[in-house]
């Protein structure tokens, strides 16, 4: 089968976006430059492979930002507690299992009890945050752990190693959604999923892995948010990720409907609303019309979406 980039009008926006940048913004051709951008998109980008996942089997995951608040919230308590290596690789593990753990419970709800995504995924979303909080009774917790704080503030040859974490994970998924026999059934099942259950896909067992990896991505991206804050509060961790992500995935030109996983357009999509931000700060331009502009190429990017399908 030939290779076919499925991307390239995003990619020409892309390229676009940098071309303008290079002409018209003062210092934009810089390692600092480089660095600011793509760490602002680092997390956005590591939630939005997961949304990807479950966008493409028809779902929606509202919970992601709950997920990072109780993974950065449960992560200090272990290391802060405990000394030494052994901390660090417990906060690790153990606060990535319980937003995993989140994952199962959404593909539990959507699957085996039936409850539509947005409905069931919103049941964390509210009680998630509230669970944080209550962990802490709301404190906000303040730390300096250099083995922690690696992999969101470490840097390798100049470049954050938050970045090559996030194009680790986006090459791995870009194998898994192309290569392996569980990205097919992730097509079929969000582009027909009673034909595809019908055909012997094992429907349940798809969805319920895509959830439970946007779980665990979503700990993950929790970590390194905390990392680079070097503290942790339950209020803000990962607050309104959720959009962002839906954001990135819609203009990297997933369709919201299902059936389609590229999760190189989630990290296009990612970066050009980064890009577009940033042009627009750099050039004056006030945070709240950014924002405005942002909405503006959501809309845009969902009715080129409905274009295509149509």
């Amino acid at each position: 089968m030939k290779f076919r980039l499925p991307v390239t009008r995003e990619v020409a926006v892309l390229l676009l976006l940098l071309a303008f940048n290079l002409l018209f913004t003062k210092h934009f051709w810089s390692l600092q430059t480089f660095n600011v951008n793509l760490t602002q998109v680092v997390t956005i980008v590591i939630v939005g492979i997961g949304m990807t996942l479950v966008v493409a089997t028809g779902g929606i995951d509202l919970s992601v930002g709950a997920s990072m608040a109780i993974a950065g919230t449960l992560a200090p308590l272990i290391f802060l507690n405990i000394d030494g290596p052994v901390g660090v690789a417990l906060a690790f593990i153990a606060s990535i299992a319980a937003a995993t753990a989140f994952g199962v419970f959404n593909g539990v709800l959507v699957t085996r009890l039936k409850v539509q995504p947005i409905v069931g995924t919103l049941v964390l979303f509210i009680a998630g945050r509230g669970i944080a909080q209550v962990i802490v009774d709301g404190n906000l917790q303040v730390f300096d752990n250099e083995a922690f704080q690696w992999i969101a503030l470490g840097k390798i040859a100049g470049v954050p190693v938050q970045v090559f974490v996030m194009l680790v994970l986006v090459a791995l998924f870009i194998w898994v959604v192309r290569k392996t026999l569980f990205g097919q059934y992730l097509l079929v099942t969000g582009g027909n999923e009673r034909a595809a259950f019908v055909s012997g896909v094992p429907t349940r067992r798809v969805k319920m892995i895509a959830y439970t990896i946007c779980g665990a991505l979503s700990g993950l991206a929790g970590l390194i948010s905390i990392g680079i804050n070097s503290s942790s509060d339950p209020n803000v961790t990962g607050l309104g990720i959720e959009l962002d992500a839906i954001a990135a995935v819609a203009v990297g030109g997933n369709a919201l409907t299902g059936g389609k996983a590229w999760i190189g357009g989630t990290l296009l999509g990612a970066l050009i609303i980064q890009l577009v931000r940033y042009s627009l700060l750099a050039h004056g331009v006030p945070d709240a019309a950014a924002l405005v502009v942002k909405a503006g190429i959501i809309i845009v990017a969902v009715y080129i979406q409905r274009r295509r399908r149509g």
